[in-house]
């Protein structure tokens, strides 16, 4: 697989990632089988991916549980990222920057993940009682103290706290800039795909100008960029999209023009729509690396594959063409 680059630390990584938190959280609970998603990322592997990106808030902490399985056997083969700063309730998620706490998550997810050393270790979310200056400074320290290898910062749910008036990543890239300060960031992740292109306005350029890694987050639209969801076919209530603005019936039929685009570019390429939009999103630079989220094998077997799809001029002017996707919140 081609390899890509993370940050000015030049660490690389098969272009296609896997994001893990499907596995064990938020999507379709009655689907998630162990034994299933270990092969998937066993297979992921055999692919080439070797970036493999969870939290210690999935399950909370039986996803990290599950990947230590993994990284006990095959740690030479993956480039381990996960996230800090999240709390779950039984009804509410709480963010918790302060320097102690990042300090003993770290130990947590470090035993967890059964490994000496996380190559990616990223802020979830900025607690807003705590100045981003602490909580990233002790993050810094556990890369003196051996524990990480690189720093990242997590932007995704920055549509929840857009402002009016101001474009959706402006509060993260004065964050970005403050931290910047203190050490430096080696990747970012946000929500990226032809159904979210915000990332594109000035996230995704302020990245490239400096060197700073791109992990695109969602970059399937949630599972209907893949073209197998119908619209009106419901969710588990545990599932996020079953609370999601643009996955309620009338906007998944509304949205069918966006997949209906990429099946057209499909077909003539040979490819399946879920890699149109994978390719796409890997067009959008070498330093972006996808991380689509999956929990069976077929579905990293095909993710994979959309690194070998290269989109002509005239595919992404099509794509770019296609409506924009509506939801609730448009």
């Amino acid at each position: 697989m081609e390899r890509r680059t993370i940050g000015a630390a030049a660490l690389e990584v098969g272009a296609m990632g896997l994001g893990c938190m499907p596995m064990s959280w938020a999507y379709t609970a009655s689907q998630q089988e162990g034994d299933g998603s270990l092969r998937a990322v066993h297979s992921a592997l055999d692919q080439g991916t070797s970036l493999l990106d969870t939290a210690d808030m999935y399950g909370p902490f039986t996803n990290e549980l599950l990947l230590g399985r993994v990284l006990k056997k095959r740690r030479h083969d993956v480039f381990i990222s996960t996230k800090v700063g999240l709390l779950v309730g039984d009804q509410h998620i709480v963010a918790n920057g302060r320097p102690g706490y990042i300090k003993r998550a770290c130990d947590a997810s470090l035993r967890r993940l059964q490994t000496g050393v996380i190559d990616l270790y990223q802020l979830h979310c900025a607690d807003p009682e705590v100045p981003v200056e602490e909580t990233w400074g002790a993050m810094a320290e556990l890369v003196a103290a051996g524990k990480v290898r690189a720093l990242g910062f997590s932007a995704i749910g920055a549509r929840a706290g857009r402002r009016t008036g101001a474009r959706m990543h402006d509060e993260t890239l004065l964050q970005l800039r403050r931290v910047q300060q203190v050490f430096p960031v080696s990747c970012v992740q946000a929500e990226l795909s032809v159904w979210s292109p915000d990332a594109l306005d000035a996230l995704l350029p302020w990245c490239a100008a400096r060197g700073i890694g791109f992990m695109a987050a969602m970059p399937l639209g949630n599972g209907f960029l893949t073209g197998t969801l119908t619209p009106g076919q419901g969710f588990e209530p545990d599932d996020v999209r079953a609370r999601h603005p643009r996955f309620t019936a009338d906007m998944m039929a509304a949205n069918q023009p966006v997949v209906a685009g990429l099946r057209r570019v499909a077909g003539r390429l040979g490819a399946t729509p879920a890699q149109v939009a994978l390719a796409w999103v890997l067009a959008q630079g070498p330093h972006v690396v996808p991380v689509p989220g999956a929990k069976k094998e077929r579905w990293v077997v095909e993710n994979a594959g959309a690194v070998r799809l290269r989109l002509a001029a005239a595919d992404l002017a099509e794509i770019a063409a296609l409506p924009p996707a509506r939801g609730s919140w448009d």
